[in-house]
Parts: structure tokens; C-alpha cells; sequence
């Protein structure tokens, strides 16, 4: 949220001295305010029912710190900062009007892209137009070096997330021998190079080992997203959000910009805690998503419980829309199945059949459901499921021991058995809705592939387990007309 603002930055020359000390109190001001709105809009957040007022303060406080900008002292000439506003403003206007809701994890990627780009372009004119009139220090160094080794990882690692979510770089673990190994010696070595930037920001060897310094950045980012399979997406875009804020931070010191130092440092941190939360979720470590190479692997190497003499119990649409008709409580699970179809709006029109029959309906959230942070929030609001039938997985894992059906729609390694059951799983430990406790289970299906995991799910050969293969939209719409007629 606050790399629009760095970009606006790069056009500052000097003003006519009479006019400065009113502008900069207006633009010191607005940035106070800008922070204030900020904050209050990440509280905001932490609510669903209070997450679009978030928002709204968040997207008030961008445009109170884009017109502080714009009336900075130092600005003599528009031109290049009009045209940015207009392209900008197009694109996120074609955005938010054409892109779906299941694009939105691509759509965060890539954000996190163009915004690590502002910020390292922001480092490198900085660093470029200094003279030995104004040299660049060693705190400004750091700073500087901080900013375009953070961007430009960040720009290169959310760019290969983007393409992972959008599927034209393979989704699955990329990996080679001696992978973790060299990624960490060339991280260490663009470390020493900011090291060595530091220590001596005016040796004449200074420029290549900047410049230098941002091709390894590049390159890291590209090499350390190519192992993470898809399973391990929304650990990695809170990551990238987080790596983008520190970015954005560091440029506000660089520039001696407070709102940048502010926003950026709440970008840093609320991603950083994300990602700890979004592993804490899947019961492994920062280590093991960033190099262990799981998630989407092979599904047979993968597979960690024998399926030999288990049988898969089909469900007709009939039969499961008698068992939803008549059920007291049906608990949802959406999963990225249910995303990929674009079913939400039939998952809710399927709810209010249930609830017109007197039946009540709740939706079971796991933490890392889909390909990002609150991906199944986001949807189910979209079609206006209410906030209040949505419900964490603390609070509706006791829940599933008396509901008559789970309907899982799409959804896996959430559901799996296997992280209770069995230790030599690789998703062993992860905490997982309880739907196998419900009385009746029907799974929504296109195949028997695994899930990201790449391993087998023993809960669809649980004798309580349907399963009712197709499209989630088109079995959801059948699902619907049973039950207007059962």
C-alpha cells in the first residue's frame, strides 16, 4: 500500500524557497494522518465483519498520502507524476472491475512484484544521481543497499509466485542437487557485497558492487520461489508482502520519508507475523517451506497410506441432495477446488435451500485453505455468504462430531486424516479440520488426484465418505435443483 507513494518521490528537485515551509508542514501532516488511517485500517482487518471499513480507511489514508506528496516542496514539474497516476490508476481500475475473485492470490503476487519494483527503482536513481557534492554515507548506504537487495528478491520471487498461481511455471517443486546450498551461498554472497557497500559507500569499486548486488538479488528471488510447490503459496506470498514492506520501509529512510518508514514497517511486520501463522498452521517450519521442496510433488512417491482393498463409495446427485435436504446441520469446507470452479455463489445458494428447509449451515475456514491468506473469505464473501457463518478451525473442529453431513467442496490436505494418524506423512502434525468426525461426509471431486501434497487422502476411503465426481459448479448447480425438489 505504500509503493505508489515511493514512485511519485523519484520527480523531487527544489521549490521556490518562500513557498516551502507551508508545504512541508501540509505534507508532514498529511503523512501523520496518512499513518493514523493505516493502522487503523490493518485493525480493521483483523475482523471480518470489520474488514471492508479496513479497507476503506486504508485506501482513504493512500490517497491522503499521495496528495501530501504531491504538494511537496520539492516537486517543480508534474508531467512524469500525472502520467504515472493516469496509467496506474487505469490498470487498477481494469483490475478491480474485470479480474475475477478466484484470481486474487495472482493478483497479490504480482502487486508485490510491481511494488518491489518502485521501491528498488527509487534505490537505484538515489543511488545513481549521488555526486561528490552530496556522497552517499554509510547509514544512507545501508539503507539504500537494504532496500534494492530486499526489492529485488522480491520482485523476481513474486513474479515466479504469479506464475506458479497462474500456471505457466509448473506448480510443483522444481529442484536440483545442491539447490539450498546455492541459493544460501549466493544470499551470503550478496550479503557480504552489502557489507562491503557499507563499510566503503564512496571505493571506486562501489557502482559494481551495487549494480552487482541487485542481478544477485534477481536472481535469488527466482531460485528460492522454484522449489515451493503449491501447498506452500500462502506462506510464500505473506513472505514476499512482508519482504515488499521491508523494502518500502528501508526507502523511507533512504529518502528521509516518514509515511514510507511507517507504512512500510506495519507491511513488514503484519507479514512477517502472517507467514508465522500460516506455518504455525501447517505445523512446519520457516526452514522446511523455504527448502524442503514440498507441496504438488509426484503423487505416487507422495502417497503415505495404501490404498490396496479400500474401495471409493460413489454418491449419485440425488442421494446426496436427500442426505443435504434433510440434514439439521451441514458444515461447508471450501478448498481450492471450490475456487478453481468459481462455485461460491452456488455454495451459498445451496446453503439458503438447507436453511429454508430448517436445516443450519456452517462454513469450516482452515488458516491455509486455497493458494493465500483468507482466500475462502474472500470468495465466500464475494457472494455474500454472511461474516458470522464463518468460522476458524478452533472454533468449529468440535462442531463436526454432531453434524449430520461435511461437505467438502474441493478441499484436501486440510481434510487428511493422515496428519493425526500417520507419523511417517509428510503432512504429519498439520493441524486439519475434523471432518471425519461428521456422520455423513460427501466430498465434491473432479478425480482421485492428491492435493498439493502430493500424497493420498484416507479420508475419501472412510466407509462415511460419498464422493460425487465432476465440476464443483456443475454438481453444486445439480445439487441445487434436488433439493428444491426433494
Amino acid at each position: 500500500m505504500t509503493h505508489a507513494i515511493a514512485a511519485l518521490l523519484l520527480a523531487n528537485t527544489t521549490a521556490p524557497a518562500d513557498a516551502i515551509s507551508m508545504r512541508v508542514f501540509l505534507t508532514q501532516a498529511s503523512y501523520l494522518a496518512a499513518s493514523v488511517l493505516f493502522i487503523l485500517g490493518l485493525k480493521g482487518l483483523t475482523r471480518p465483519d470489520k474488514a471492508r471499513r479496513g479497507m476503506q480507511l486504508a485506501a482513504l489514508g493512500m490517497l491522503v498520502a499521495v496528495i501530501g506528496t504531491l504538494i511537496d516542496a520539492e516537486i517543480i514539474t508534474y508531467g512524469w507524476i500525472i502520467a504515472g497516476m493516469v496509467l496506474g490508476s487505469a490498470i487498477g481500475a481494469a483490475i478491480s472491475i474485470w479480474m475475477p475473485m478466484t484470481a486474487v492470490p495472482q493478483r497479490t503476487a504480482i502487486s508485490h512484484a510491481f511494488g518491489a519494483l518502485a521501491a528498488t527503482m527509487v534505490g537505484i536513481a538515489h543511488f545513481h544521481e549521488a555526486d561528490p557534492t552530496h556522497a552517499i554515507g554509510s547509514v544512507e548506504m545501508a539503507a539504500l543497499g537494504f532496500e534494492v537487495l530486499f526489492g529485488s528478491l522480491t520482485i523476481t520471487g513474486s513474479f515466479m509466485a504469479f506464475g506458479k498461481l497462474q500456471g505457466f511455471v509448473p506448480s510443483q517443486p522444481i529442484t536440483y542437487k545442491g539447490q539450498n546450498a546455492s541459493n544460501i551461498s549466493l544470499f551470503v554472497i550478496a550479503f557480504f557485497m552489502f557489507v562491503a557497500l557499507v563499510a566503503a559507500p564512496d571505493s571506486s569499486y562501489s557502482a559494481a558492487l551495487f549494480y552487482l548486488m541487485v542481478v544477485i538479488g534477481l536472481a535469488v528471488g527466482v531460485l528460492i520461489v522454484l522449489p515451493i510447490g503449491g501447498a506452500d503459496m500462502p506462506v510464500v506470498i505473506s513472505l514476499l508482502n512482508s519482504y515488499a514492506g521491508l523494502a518500502s520501509s528501508a526507502t523511507g529512510f533512504a529518502l528521509h520519508n516518514s509515511v514510507l518508514i511507517i507504512a512500510g514497517a506495519l507491511d513488514g511486520a503484519s507479514g512477517f507475523l502472517l507467514s508465522i501463522l500460516m506455518s504455525k498452521a501447517m505445523n512446519r517450519s520457516f526452514a522446511n517451506v523455504l527448502f524442503g521442496a514440498f507441496g504438488g510433488g509426484d503423487a505416487a512417491a507422495g502417497t503415505s497410506v495404501s490404498t490396496e482393498g479400500l474401495t471409493v463409495h460413489s454418491i449419485s446427485v440425488d442421494d446426496a441432495a436427500l442426505q443435504l435436504a434433510y440434514a439439521r446441520l451441514v458444515i461447508v469446507v471450501p478448498g481450492y477446488g471450490m475456487a478453481v470452479a468459481q462455485a461460491q455463489h452456488q455454495v451459498r445458494e445451496l446453503a439458503e435451500l438447507i436453511e429454508k428447509r430448517g436445516g443450519e449451515v456452517k462454513y469450516a475456514i482452515h488458516p491455509v485453505a486455497g493458494r493465500m491468506p483468507g482466500h475462502m473469505n474472500v470468495l465466500l464473501a464475494e457472494a455474500n455468504v454472511p461474516y458470522d457463518r464463518l468460522y476458524d478451525m478452533e472454533d468449529i473442529n468440535r462442531e463436526f462430531a454432531r453434524a449430520d453431513v461435511a461437505l467438502i467442496i474441493g478441499a484436501n490436505d486440510v481434510v487428511n486424516p493422515a496428519a493425526r494418524n500417520d507419523p511417517s506423512s509428510p503432512i504429519h502434525g498439520m493441524p486439519i479440520l475434523n471432518a471425519d468426525q461428521a456422520q455423513r461426509i460427501i466430498v465434491l471431486k473432479r478425480s482421485m488426484n492428491p492435493g498439493f501434497s502430493g500424497i493420498e487422502n484416507e479420508l475419501f476411503y472412510n466407509p462415511k465418505t460419498s464422493l460425487l465426481f465432476g465440476d464443483a459448479k456443475s454438481s453444486l448447480t445439480q445439487l441445487v435443483s434436488a433439493v428444491k425438489n426433494a
